[in-house]
């Protein structure tokens, strides 16, 4: 019998999301036999005690005899069993300094960690995720921030509606203005952002289009990987070759921060990639007003993302001549958009639909005790990095 505990989120602010929703637990059980379901008890979640109760799933405060621990955000150091496999979104693969007293912590503790993130296919593309619905929410919060910017257009809060069949409803009857966005990105954060984009009527265009003429509608660009990056000497892009000498490539970027109003970032980023632009890039020509950069890495893809903020703060200004932090809306600056937890604005389409990727790729190698894939994916195996991971030993303090 293998037993799986879904923890309660102890990251300040608490996290609402669930990796599996109460009927999906209802569900697994039903399906298979041999796999038992506890849940910790929580008043945080998007979907209550009661309701996991309520569809015959037990609920404990204590999950010491669960094999395997699933959980959404970091767990706090002071919360974690000694011994157990994990499952959660640990923020550690980029070497995240914040989380590396947690990494050491878990290795002392003899824990074997599966990170969410480091789930691929043989291509590199990540197999769960919440990007879909981040892309979603993101999109569109770059659009309601752009009307209150603007005063246009009036969008509500997302969080404000039931789900996202809901959101959908308040589109009806909605008319936006000759805006023109660019959206970057080719996986699931850009193609939820390209959901809302078309929901509310807004035209996609060719990239040469987009640039060269004038629009009387609101049009969007999607602009993928050969789009926005090539490289320096070859003028070539090869995805592989760019993630593995992405310090070999520069950005082509630079002639969309002339014609384009709102900027909806989806792409992944890490330190040695190009930015879409520079912070003096920014001059009299640069004519981005709005970015929602949904991937969120401060001081990142995008130069002046200063840092997060919570849902409720959503917006904040960075002035384009000294960069410095200020209230949203103001004529010389531009709006940030930058959000760590964007699904939580929709946690329970975002958990269904975690869930059920979750169900579908992960859940059966985890009841037959491994998998390829699996191994793939463990940062950790009873304290110890694996192979794939070991590039993180001075991060681990080995």
């Amino acid at each position: 019998m293998l037993t799986i505990g879904l923890i309660k989120e102890g990251k300040v602010p608490a996290d609402n999301r669930v990796p599996l929703t109460p009927n999906q637990c209802k569900w697994i059980q039903k399906n298979f036999s041999n796999i038992k379901i506890i849940v910790e008890s929580s008043p945080h979640r998007c979907f209550s005690d009661h309701e996991y109760i309520h569809h015959g799933i037990e609920v404990k405060e204590n999950l010491s005899e669960c094999d395997v621990l699933m959980g959404i955000k970091e767990v706090p150091i002071e919360n974690l069993i000694a011994n157990k496999t994990y499952l959660f979104f640990s923020h550690t693969k980029k070497k995240q300094a914040f989380n590396r007293n947690l990494f050491q912590e878990m290795m002392r503790k003899k824990i074997t960690l599966i990170d969410y993130e480091c789930l691929e296919h043989d291509d590199g593309q990540r197999i769960i995720g919440f990007g879909f619905f981040a892309g979603i929410v993101g999109g569109h919060n770059g659009i309601m921030c752009y009307g209150k910017r603007t005063g246009l257009f009036d969008l509500g809060r997302v969080y404000e509606v039931k789900d996202y069949r809901n959101l959908i409803h308040t589109y009806f009857g909605i008319k936006l203005p000759n805006v023109r966005i660019a959206v970057t990105g080719s996986g699931r954060v850009a193609h939820g952002v390209v959901e809302i984009m078309n929901l509310m009527g807004v035209t996609e265009v060719e990239p040469d289009e987009y640039l060269e003429k004038k629009f009387s509608y609101p049009v969007y660009v999607q602009l993928k990987g050969h789009e926005l990056y090539t490289h320096e000497k070859l003028k070539t892009y090869k995805r592989e070759h760019f993630h593995e000498h992405p310090d070999e490539y520069r950005s082509r970027f630079l002639p969309y921060i002339r014609c384009t109003d709102i900027l909806m970032n989806g792409i992944y980023w890490e330190n040695k990639m190009p930015r879409l632009f520079e912070k003096e890039d920014i001059d009299e020509h640069f004519t981005i007003k709005t970015i929602s950069d949904i991937t969120d890495d401060a001081g990142g893809s995008v130069p002046v993302n200063l840092g997060d903020v919570a849902i409720k703060d959503l917006v904040y200004g960075v002035n384009k001549k000294t960069f410095e932090k200020t209230v949203p809306y103001l004529p010389e600056s531009i709006d940030i958009i930058a959000v760590g937890n964007l699904p939580n604005e929709l946690p329970r389409d975002a958990s269904r639909y975690f869930g059920e990727q979750l169900i579908k790729f992960v859940l059966d190698d985890l009841r037959k005790g491994g998998s390829e894939l699996l191994d793939k994916s463990t940062m950790l195996k009873n304290g110890q990095l694996t192979k794939p991971f070991e590039y993180l030993s001075d991060y681990a303090g080995l």
